[in-house]
């Protein structure tokens, strides 16, 4: 067979963002399906009691550690890429639910284009064991509604599994800084499991090129998750009503640029050859902290993205 020559391009900088929230137990295991060659892991913790941090330092010395500003996985992931410096955004949860073995599959849909890759669990080569029916029948309610309203054609509204170019972070509009006055509990507006939706109602207003890429959810592995079906929802369809007819539309677009969806069992020419990639930081880097953009990053190659070694005590 004649060998296949595709024109090879050098691999941005991912900075993995993990919120956590008493998730020691499900820590070897995420940290075992990273890929090797990330660029920083920044674990963004809600001020775990159940020894997260100290794992989290023993496992991987080299991740950076956040504390969030005030709660709810939305405040986490804003302080996450608030404090990111790579030229990509990943975000995967710390429960085990999301694989991050499936980052160089985003990743590649971003290099194939893509302004913004989100994972989803309902095309071909994606799936769930974890969600129930009647969160799947609300998560489809509520993903035809944004498409309705916002001109999308998405096929899964609320999976947190999203790739993207640090770039575009000011489209999302996050705020990590703002703190509560003493004596406020509970998650502002934003800062709850809205966030996802959140998150996708304002990329289509912005007009990016969106890619959905298959994923699959596994359950929880260890603990409880403080998802709840009903007040969860409802915050959701808040988010959308608000974002649709209360905040200004100056500059927003409906509907979104592109929306494309890949096929894991089609790969692009940067997937298929993959021996000679390399994932470096380039010069071509845009939006980098000053003290790093003259910093010597190791040319990894492409290959160096499969999973690596487990942690000790992973799959235990």
């Amino acid at each position: 067979m004649a060998a296949r020559s595709y024109s090879l391009a050098p691999w941005p900088r991912v900075s993995v963002i993990i919120p956590t929230l008493n998730e020691a137990r499900n820590l070897p295991h995420v940290f075992g399906a990273l890929p090797s060659g990330i660029y920083e892991i920044i674990i963004v913790d809600g001020h775990s009691v159940d020894g997260t941090l100290a794992v989290a330092h023993d496992l991987r010395p080299d991740a950076r550690i956040v504390m969030q500003t005030r709660s709810g996985k939305g405040n986490a992931l804003a302080c996450g890429c608030a404090a990111a410096t790579g030229d990509v955004i990943a975000m995967i949860d710390a429960d085990g639910s999301t694989d991050a073995g499936e980052i160089p599959g985003f990743v590649s849909a971003l290099l194939d284009g893509a302004d913004f890759a989100k994972g989803t669990r309902f095309v071909r080569d994606g799936g769930s064991e974890d969600i129930t029916r009647l969160r799947s029948l609300g998560n489809r309610t509520l993903t035809g509604m944004v498409n309705l309203l916002y001109g999308t054609r998405y096929t899964d509204l609320c999976y947190g599994f999203n790739v993207f170019w640090r770039k575009h972070l000011p489209v999302l509009g996050f705020n990590a800084t703002t703190t509560l006055s003493a004596g406020t509990s509970g998650c502002t507006w934003g800062d709850g499991f809205e966030i996802e939706t959140l998150i996708n109602i304002r990329i289509a207003a912005a007009g990016l090129a969106v890619t959905e890429v298959p994923s699959f959810e596994r359950s929880r592995i260890y603990g409880v998750s403080n998802l709840s079906a009903y007040s969860d929802g409802i915050r959701v369809l808040g988010t959308i009503l608000h974002e649709r007819f209360i905040v200004p539309h100056r500059g927003r677009r409906f509907p979104a640029r592109r929306l494309a969806t890949r096929m894991s069992g089609a790969p692009s020419h940067r997937q298929a050859y993959v021996a000679d990639q390399s994932w470096a930081g380039s010069d071509s880097s845009v939006g980098l902290d000053e003290d790093r953009t003259g910093s010597t990053v190791r040319q990894t190659q492409l290959e160096d993205l499969a999973p690596g070694p487990a942690p000790e005590g992973a799959g235990q």
